[in-house]
């Protein structure tokens, strides 16, 4: 938490923006949620804790942690934009059921490393990607 903490109040200098309390305990809720969450869901997690931060508050820190590279959005075609850890968490895809809704984090290094051959042989230096597969699950197949 510290790490990001600092990382995150060094974005915010950058920017100059101000290092505002809301932001860092929006910051620690999100950080203490290992999952994959809805600027909605955070929300009503944060007004627990923190009744007087407004969403409009989180929605703008999701945007500056996005920003800042400490977490990524993801969207499983629901209609719902979600947020994940990025810092310190290694790069996955996601298997996303068409049925349900379920989704399965995925780490394969040889896919990494095609994807990296693939950026070499053509003398191109990509700066993000992703991997998102689209079909049903075990249950719903």
């Amino acid at each position: 938490m510290k790490e990001e903490l600092r990382i995150f109040n060094a974005f915010i200098r950058a920017k100059g923006l101000r290092r505002t309390v809301q932001r860092e305990r929006i910051l620690e809720v999100f950080l203490a949620t290992e999952r994959h969450i809805s600027t909605e869901e955070l929300y009503r997690l944060v007004k627990k804790c923190h009744p007087a931060i407004g969403f409009v508050t989180v929605y703008r820190t999701m945007r500056l942690l996005v920003e800042s590279g400490l977490c990524g959005e993801i969207d499983f075609g629901d209609g719902l934009i979600r947020f994940e850890h990025k810092y310190g968490h290694r790069h996955h895809g996601h298997l996303i059921c068409l049925k349900c809704g379920r989704f399965i984090e995925v780490v394969n290094p040889e896919i990494e490393e095609l994807q990296e051959k693939m950026a070499r042989r053509h003398n191109f230096r990509p700066t993000k990607h992703k991997l998102e597969i689209f079909g049903f699950c075990q249950r719903c197949a």
